[in-house]
This record gives structure tokens, sequence and C-alpha cells, in this order.
């Protein structure tokens, strides 16, 4: 049955859990996750947007869009939302779920040309669905890093993982990182880190 669900195309009614499972068995490594984040997980990283900045906020990885949903539900306007992601069947299906948006094909980590090509002015946020701990701790570090330098000191790079440590530990850059607790309505239980440049 599994099996047989996994093969089908990606047409409209399937449910998003069954896609992201797909996308999982095709590339585990890039999807990182075997189902959408929880709306109490998607909630808790786009309340980290502070609404009264502007710019661009910026997406990585937004899989089915549960926490592009979010985001909108927390009162970001779909026009200021750039997202970028790896898959394209996702890219095709965001593009037609989110009206208004920005959605990209691409590879978040290479970010710069992401920058040139999109990006004109500082970003508002930074929300990653990225399975980060699949990167080795160098990249990890460069992402978040070309990340708060496109943004002001106090905006955030906001993470979320199911590991009890950071992705990258505040001794390893100039940055803050705030912590959530555990959210245990997603499965499996997960928590956000939020990085922050710290103002000079």
């Amino acid at each position: 049955m599994l099996k047989q669900l996994l093969d089908r195309p990606l047409i409209p009614t399937l449910p998003d859990e069954i896609r992201f499972l797909r996308q999982w068995f095709d590339n585990p490594l890039k999807t990182g996750a075997v189902a959408p984040s929880s709306p109490a997980l998607a909630n808790r990283m786009a309340s980290y947007i502070d609404l009264s900045k502007p710019g661009l906020v910026l997406e990585l990885g937004p899989g089915t869009g549960s926490v592009t949903s979010a985001i909108i539900k927390h009162g970001v306007d779909p026009s200021r939302i750039l997202a970028v992601e790896y898959a394209q069947n996702f890219v095709t299906m965001l593009s037609d779920r989110f009206a208004g948006a920005t959605v990209i094909q691409g590879d978040a980590y290479d970010f710069e040309a992401i920058r040139q090509s999109h990006i004109h002015e500082p970003l508002a946020a930074v929300v990653s669905s990225l399975p980060l701990f699949t990167k080795p701790k160098d990249m990890r570090k460069r992402l978040i890093n070309m990340c708060l330098d496109a943004m002001e000191p106090g905006t955030p790079f906001i993470q979320f993982s199911y590991a009890l440590v950071p992705p990258v530990a505040q001794k390893e850059g100039d940055f803050t990182i705030e912590r959530s607790s555990w959210i245990l309505g997603n499965l499996p239980p997960a928590r956000v880190w939020v990085y922050r440049r710290p103002a000079k």
C-alpha cells in the first residue's frame, strides 16, 4: 500500500504527508524529515518574525508549505515571501498554492547567488526548515553567517531541529541564540533556534 502511494504522481489531491514521505524516500538528505512541520511548530517559527520590519521574508526549504501558511497567518503579505525550494515538484505546488509569493528552485547553500539575483535590501527574517545537521558544521556555519549578513543586527534567522543542541553553537560565531521550549505537538518533538547578530 505504501509503495502504491509513493509511486503515484504528485496530483493536487494527494495529502501533503504522502508528498513529503515520497520526497524523503527519493532524497532523504535533502528532505530531512518524513512529514511536514506541525501547525504548532510552524506557528512558533512564524511568531519570531517582527511584522514592523520592512523587507522580504526568506524561507529556506518550505517543502509543502506548512510554515509558509503560518508566516502568512502571522501577518506577512505573500508578496513579501521569497521561498527557496530544492525539489522541483514542491516548487510547482507551492507556486500554485501561494499566489503572490516568489518561489524559486535552488540550493539554499548557494546563498550568494540567491542574494545577488533576488535580494536587494536587508531581509526582514530568514525562516529555515533545512535539515542542517545533514551538512558539515562549516557549511551550516557559513549559511547562517551569510544569512545574518543579509539582515540588520537583531533580525532573526529562525531554524528548527529535533536535536538537543543548536545546529551551530553560539561560541562558533558572532551571534546570539534564543531557544524555544520543546514543541511536543510535532512528530518528532522539535525546538526552534533563533540566531541574531548583536548590535555593535
